[in-house]
């Protein structure tokens, strides 16, 4: 019975992988250059960026704990492996056009590309911080509110009831 499991499970695996590959394969040149077109114009990796000088600053400070009289040749260590590693920023961003192709197709990608280079599209994704901001701020706002009126009507309401 396990085996069996196993067999099925085995199998599903396989077939989403090779739908996967599959639709990989099928997706076009124009397809991925609109999903790279998309990806830049929404800035949509990158916070990426970031990611390996993160770890190269936590391996320096991990390393350097440990052997505090070497920091200097730790610190050199460290940067020179980081950049060694810095090409491999380029398969991230692959996999990202991919995510993109699969998601959004070439005409909703070239929409999306057009409005994040248009001038609104740019406030917008400048803007975009402060807004969540005031929303946030808004919300937590508006919550207080409500909050403090369903106390007031349930009080009201138990009282009414004798509850209280």
């Amino acid at each position: 019975m396990m085996r069996r499991v196993l067999m099925v499970a085995l199998l599903l695996v396989a077939g989403v992988m090779g739908s996967a590959q599959v639709r990989a394969q099928e997706t076009s040149e124009s397809h991925l250059a609109a999903a790279r077109r998309a990806i830049g114009a929404t800035r949509s990796t990158d916070r990426f960026d970031n990611i390996l000088l993160q770890m190269g600053q936590q391996a320096k400070s991990e390393l350097i704990r440990n052997s505090p009289d070497k920091e200097a040749e730790i610190s050199a260590i460290v940067d020179e492996a980081t950049l060694t590693l810095a090409t491999r920023r380029g398969d991230l961003e692959g996999e990202a056009v991919q995510v993109f192709a699969n998601v959004f197709s070439e005409d909703e990608l070239t929409a999306i590309a057009d409005f994040y280079e248009s001038d609104a599209g740019k406030k917008f994704l400048e803007q975009t911080p402060l807004v969540l901001r005031e929303l946030d701020r808004a919300a937590r706002v508006w919550a207080n509110g409500v909050r403090r009126d369903l106390q007031g009507a349930v009080v009201e309401k138990m009282k009414a009831a004798g509850l209280q």
